[in-house]
């Protein structure tokens, strides 16, 4: 049986990631099991998840997912560089993984893969600094690089999952990792899925207080039901507001977020003191050089007691949020062949090392950050994430 790894969020889980099942078990063959790591409780455009991690595992289990890893808050908050080398890290270290899988708007691999030798060259280096010294975005830095080196095949870097598709395959070189990449074709944004659906699109509805549930399975419409049924969702950055003000009030120094350079940390200093709403804070401290995703990136960092040094280096342990029968079988043969501790009972997390014990702290005080957005207030106990196992779906 092939064992394929899929990097996601599933922010929202829809029909387009359903999508991306079917046709990694198609390119793979009919007889592939499907390993996910996921984004917890915060996601790469710098928010809290619309729904909890456990449910969103548990969604993606029960429509063909057969484990599903989490990708740790640091490296979910980070830049697409660094959501890729934590999540390709991760498959890695699980150990029984033959492939990646993801989704790109080219469907090919080798413009992908050109791209990636490009940009980690030493002359794509030399001419992102020079454009980056004269005030672009590093994105836009690297895209004239590309244009550079390139000529038309820079195109390639255009394209947000084709961006992504070459941070996996940067990853997967820096890891020297065995893991075959197979590229699906796909549109839009936000790491995985297939063309025709947008998780942002159904954020947006739910966040409005519609029902989009005709753009996902049944299965995971009817657990994302019962999470707004029970009031654990949709949780979002304005349900947040003011504990997120609270913590950027109280921060003296930001010197230490992921990112900051060139006297950023004073910009966030200045207007997070001063402005009324977590949006005019974004906006007052954006400039042309940063994007807006970088900006909400930092700011939920600095509420979660988040630094440079926390994803600094890979992630230390394995934290296993749903499984199958076939996933229970997998997680059977990591144990064998991991090269990383796997977590199962959070109790288990104090027998490892200093370094996992303080990210696996973190992580919990950012569960308890990110409750205080259930609309039930009977729902924002804190500790909940030393209570929390594996959902098991049978």
């Amino acid at each position: 049986m092939i064992v394929a790894g899929i990097i996601s969020e599933y922010n929202p889980f829809h029909l387009g990631h359903l999508g991306h099942f079917e046709k990694t078990r198609a390119a793979l063959g009919g007889d592939c099991a499907i390993v996910c790591v996921m984004s917890g409780n915060y996601v790469q455009r710098g928010e809290p998840a619309i729904f909890g991690k456990h449910p969103r595992a548990e969604a993606a289990v029960r429509c063909g997912a057969d484990l599903v890893i989490e990708l740790p808050t640091p490296y979910a908050l980070s830049s697409a560089e660094g959501f890729a080398r934590g999540g390709v890290f991760l498959l890695n270290g699980l150990g029984v993984c033959d492939a990646i899988s993801f989704g790109s708007e080219y469907g090919k691999l080798e413009p992908l893969a050109q791209g990636a030798k490009a940009v980690v060259s030493r002359e794509a280096d030399e001419l992102i600094l020079e454009w980056l010294g004269k005030g672009l975005s590093y994105a836009a830095a690297r895209q004239k690089a590309a244009d550079a080196l390139m000529g038309s095949g820079s195109e390639v870097f255009r394209s947000p999952n084709n961006l992504l598709g070459i941070e996996y395959l940067k990853a997967l070189a820096k890891y020297n990792s065995k893991l075959t990449p197979v590229t699906v074709t796909r549109t839009g944004g936000e790491h995985d899925g297939d063309s025709g659906y947008s998780a942002s699109r159904l954020r947006k509805i739910l966040y409005e207080g519609g029902l989009p549930w005709d753009d996902m399975p049944g299965q995971a419409s009817g657990i994302f039901k019962k999470e707004m049924q029970e009031g654990r969702g949709p949780v979002c950055i304005k349900g947040l507001e003011p504990a997120v003000l609270s913590r950027l009030r109280m921060i003296w120094d930001f010197s230490l977020l992921p990112g900051v350079s060139e006297g950023l940390d004073r910009r966030f200093a200045k207007f997070a003191a001063a402005e009324p709403t977590v949006e005019q804070v974004q906006e007052k401290i954006k400039t042309k050089r940063y994007a807006m995703s970088r900006i909400r990136r930092m700011i939920m960092c600095a509420c979660l007691g988040i630094t440079e040094q926390d994803s600094a280096a890979p992630p230390p342990y394995i934290r296993v949020l749903a499984m199958n029968e076939t996933g229970m079988e997998l997680l059977g043969r990591a144990r064998e062949a991991a090269k990383l501790p796997i977590i199962t009972k959070p109790a288990s997390v104090q027998k490892l090392d200093g370094r996992a014990v303080e990210l696996f702290n973190k992580e919990v005080a950012a569960t308890d950050f990110y409750t205080l957005g259930f609309q039930n207030a009977q729902m924002r106990t804190g500790g909940s994430e030393w209570k929390k196992s594996p959902v098991i779906v049978t």
